[in-house]
């Protein structure tokens, strides 16, 4: 087994695959982050309906595997559009972002609402006598603390939705996975390969994890700065 070959045939291949890890996670957190703060809002809503709903979607989510919810959508849904008589088809990276962003909003909703839970009562109750309304207080006050506060928790929520691209490979996503499993089916070099790909991902969960620390730091120091002031 010659690795520094191995090296230099599959890294092009890992580096487009990375490409497309990178795509997926990025599009995928950014609807994510819209769904996650939708049914965040909708769970503490004083309407039963949209309570049931937002803590139905969560519960579902987070109660089913990923990989399961993957066959749905690439599997599932088309069959479903196709038995009511649409011709109707997804592509395997259409269907990982829709999945990704799913997934992660259900986790994102809880972060956001525990980020909202954190707040002191007493600030929207300030922010009401002062005549805002109750949604003008919460988009204006509550919410930008509180997604101050989640901000750790959202890096590290990016970080399992990047590694969780690798499960996406089960439906041909051409993601840094898909690309190695094609590379050892035609070489057979099983343990360099997969060695590599191990160190690829050590190396940018590695980075974020750093990220994620520092930017927390930041956040804590600029709080304390404010309590002291």
């Amino acid at each position: 087994m010659n690795f520094s070959l191995v090296m230099s045939e599959v890294t092009p291949l890992l580096a487009r695959g990375m490409v497309i890890t990178v795509q997926t996670t990025v599009i995928a957190l950014i609807i994510a982050l819209m769904l996650g703060l939708l049914f965040c809002l909708m769970g503490m809503s004083k309407i039963t309906a949209l309570r049931l709903i937002a803590r139905g979607y969560i519960w579902v989510i987070r109660g089913t595997p990923l990989l399961v919810q993957v066959f749905f959508v690439y599997f599932g849904i088309p069959q479903l559009i196709q038995a009511l008589g649409f011709n109707f088809r997804l592509s395997p990276f259409a269907a990982g972002i829709i999945t990704l962003s799913i997934n992660a909003g259900a986790y994102i909703a809880e972060i956001f609402r525990g980020g909202i839970q954190a707040i002191d009562h007493g600030q929207m109750e300030a922010a009401r006598s002062l005549g805002l309304s109750h949604y003008r207080a919460m988009f204006r006050i509550i919410l930008p603390q509180a997604v101050r506060i989640s901000i750790p928790a959202l890096v590290n929520q990016f970080i399992i939705s990047l590694k969780d691209t690798s499960i996406i490979s089960v439906i041909s996503l051409a993601e840094i996975v898909y690309e190695a499993k094609i590379y050892i089916g035609r070489t057979m070099q099983s343990f360099a390969t997969w060695t590599i790909v191990g160190l690829v991902y050590l190396v940018i969960i590695t980075v974020l994890s750093q990220i994620s620390t520092h930017v927390e730091k930041k956040l804590d120091y600029g709080t304390r700065n404010r309590h002291a002031n």
